[in-house]
């Protein structure tokens, strides 16, 4: 392994004054929006515009076995993207050109950087759009949601960004640059790598390019409906009510009374129902109107108070309120903001849960949950305490509600993540979900791709 300065000189001899060795830029690649940072600073941060800048600093970091952590806008949530001691960072943030759109293919060529609101802006003049909608989709990049195999609050219609994703350009560990997947619709040449490479959180490689699976936008009218309900557990109730209905709503969004509570008073909205919680639904296209009716009657059958917007921009203002938890966390404390899945049916079960563990960790656990597909986002909020060596740790007892709330979403059938993915944060439950011989084979996988283990090292396994 190369001295330190060894590294950065051949960096900057390579690549200029696309190295930045600042130290505001170190410290901001340490960390992301889960506020885990990583221990120690980065050696530099690599601000790439070519894929040719991509090769040259993975071959520099090859030939000094050098780790490589690959970040875009810094607002994952698991600790995924986050350099440490002895690691370069290497921000795509500057590669976001769209290199090709075609109506008639209804696909675009992306760079990674791109920011997914920016993306959708773009398109929307050529009539189309990118279905992919997280909840930071002003703030995200599509590399980012690709990387993680994000979701959004579209997904229960619309699916996740596995189902947007047609093919991506990956430069491996050792400089190489494979072209993944295809510009067809079908496509079954050898094995899918494509699909491998969504949701890797950048052990296999770095995403310098993706062929977008794209929709023309759709027609007709978009209705929106607000339904409170007395509990959380009627809302999630309510909310599985129009699943098996077999309504299809664009979106289906449940805030709880504590997460409801803390958003009117973060937009000085008129304090909610002490104890209440709300669905928020849209729907659209051409029976978007004849969906809400019918969606409305299942909801008062089931107990709520529900009200009804044919406007768009009164629907954009309902859903700005769903939008705008994870600032209203922020000025509650610091928060784990957790990402937990489990079958459409069984999330009444899950808020049980969430219930039960509130009770025996003596904790208020606020919550939204995409109620269109069964991913619940708890959110722990602590007092922050201090490591050892002086950043913000999750104490132990909030890690202990969190292990209990793993357990209990793998026991109703679901998963640990739906969308923020691994990480460091989650890794030590990893083989829980997995079991150890599927945790092996993928971890074999990634020694595939980064025989060195320069690659993200420490995040995932």
């Amino acid at each position: 392994m190369s001295a330190p300065a060894d590294v950065v000189a051949q960096l900057r001899n390579a690549l200029g004054d696309r190295v930045d060795t600042s130290p505001p830029a170190l410290h901001a690649a340490r960390t992301d929006k889960s506020g885990h940072s990583a221990a120690g600073m980065p050696l530099a941060v690599v601000h790439a515009r070519s894929v040719s800048d991509v090769q040259q600093t993975l071959r520099i970091a090859g030939a000094t076995s050098t780790a490589v952590v690959t970040r875009g806008a810094g607002t994952g949530l698991a600790g995924g993207a986050n350099a440490g001691a002895g690691e370069i960072a290497l921000s795509l943030r500057g590669m976001d050109r769209i290199l090709e759109v075609r109506p008639d293919d209804l696909l675009a060529v992306v760079e990674p950087g791109i920011l997914n609101a920016d993306l959708n802006a773009a398109l929307a003049t050529h009539g189309l759009w990118w279905a992919p909608d997280p909840a930071s989709r002003a703030i995200s990049t599509v590399g980012g949601n690709i990387a993680t195999g994000a979701g959004g609050l579209l997904c229960a219609k619309y699916g996740v960004v596995r189902d947007a994703v047609l093919g991506v350009d990956l430069v491996l560990a050792d400089g190489r640059l494979l072209r993944l997947g295809h510009r067809t619709v079908k496509g079954v040449t050898g094995l899918d790598l494509t699909s491998l490479v969504i949701g890797s959180e950048g052990t296999l490689g770095v995403i310098v390019g993706a062929t977008l699976k794209l929709r023309r936008l759709v027609p007709g009218e978009v209705c929106t409906i607000a339904a409170t309900f007395p509990g959380v557990r009627a809302a999630a109730e309510a909310s599985a009510a129009v699943t098996a209905s077999g309504a299809q709503p664009a979106i289906m969004e449940l805030m709880d009374a504590a997460s409801l509570a803390a958003v009117h008073a973060l937009l000085s909205l008129r304090p909610p129902t002490r104890g209440a919680a709300q669905l928020t639904i849209q729907t659209d296209g051409p029976a978007a109107v004849a969906e809400a009716e019918r969606i409305t009657g299942i909801l008062r059958g089931a107990g709520g108070a529900v009200s009804v917007s044919y406007e768009r921009e009164e629907g954009e203002r309902l859903l700005s309120i769903r939008r705008s938890m994870h600032p209203a966390m922020e000025r509650l404390g610091t928060t784990l903001i957790e990402d937990v899945s489990v079958p459409r049916s069984a999330l009444p079960a899950m808020f049980d849960e969430i219930a039960r563990i509130e009770r025996e960790h003596s904790l208020t656990i606020p919550t939204v949950a995409h109620a269109g597909d069964g991913n619940l986002h708890p959110n722990f909020v602590f007092e922050p305490v201090l490591d050892d060596s002086g950043e913000i740790a999750v104490p132990a007892h909030i890690w202990d509600a969190a292990d209990d709330l793993f357990r209990s979403a793998l026991r109703l059938g679901g998963t640990l993540t739906g969308e923020h993915g691994v990480g460091v944060l989650k890794r030590r439950w990893l083989v829980d979900e997995l079991g150890e011989d599927q945790w092996e084979l993928q971890r074999q996988i990634t020694r595939v791709f980064d025989p060195q283990g320069i690659l993200n090292p420490g995040k995932v396994f």
